[in-house]
């Protein structure tokens, strides 16, 4: 039995010393290590546990060339040993995802029938009435970066770099790729190891500038 592959950095260390890298070693990551930031990146959380998520793994040279023009010609598209196209389905809402939602959520003893028929009525109503946001395309990314984070924290946690990328044609990807009108790439993520220093920390703005009390503007209490 294969020795599941354990974390070198605890999650707060994970957190402080995450950057995003620039140039990549050709180094491997061990499979194992990739399931594993791939298993537990994607628990992150998600509306209804509706999980539209999809995720095209490039590890070939090939593919990875073929990602490249799309991409712009970006370096770590082609260096990194892995690049994720991080991906959004828009009918994750629909009634197919929704049943298996519901039936993954009965499989775990988790799914009242009570709840499951709320969310067979629920979601779409919600989904078509939109109260947060204007365009299907923004609930999706909103859905897909929650993943996209949790997996370059865990990545980190493995020692395994990240630099998540929004510089991309969607139109080239979907074309090169294949995916349907229904699935938006949302951003690319290479994974591998940094070949050269990570960039000094940029510092971030302290809490009384990004955070307010119970009104916008009011200062936050010290």
């Amino acid at each position: 039995m294969t020795a599941q592959p354990q974390p070198t950095l605890s999650l707060l260390d994970a957190i402080a010393q995450r950057r995003s890298a620039r140039a990549f070693k050709p180094d491997a990551i061990p499979t194992a290590v990739l399931h594993e930031i791939l298993r537990l990146g994607t628990q992150a959380p998600s509306a209804f546990n509706l999980q539209p998520w999809r995720f095209i793994v490039l590890q070939s040279a090939d593919a990875k060339a073929k990602l490249s023009p799309c991409a712009f010609g970006q370096r770590q598209v082609t260096e990194a040993p892995v690049v994720l196209i991080c991906c959004g389905d828009t009918t994750a809402a629909e009634a197919d995802n929704i049943e298996a939602v519901i039936a993954l959520g009965q499989q775990q003893g988790a799914m009242p029938d009570a709840f499951a028929n709320y969310m067979r009525t629920g979601i779409p109503q919600g989904m078509g009435d939109r109260p947060s946001f204007t365009h299907m395309e923004a609930w999706i990314n909103r859905q897909v970066m929650l993943a996209v984070g949790h997996i370059a924290l865990v990545a980190k946690a493995y020692g395994v770099d990240s630099c998540p990328m929004e510089g991309f044609s969607t139109s080239a990807i979907q074309e090169t790729f294949g995916l349907p009108e229904t699935v938006i790439p949302c951003c690319l993520l290479p994974l591998g190891y940094a070949a050269e220093p990570l960039k000094q920390y940029g510092g971030r703005f302290p809490l009384d500038r990004i955070c307010y009390g119970d009104r916008y503007g009011e200062p936050f209490p010290s």
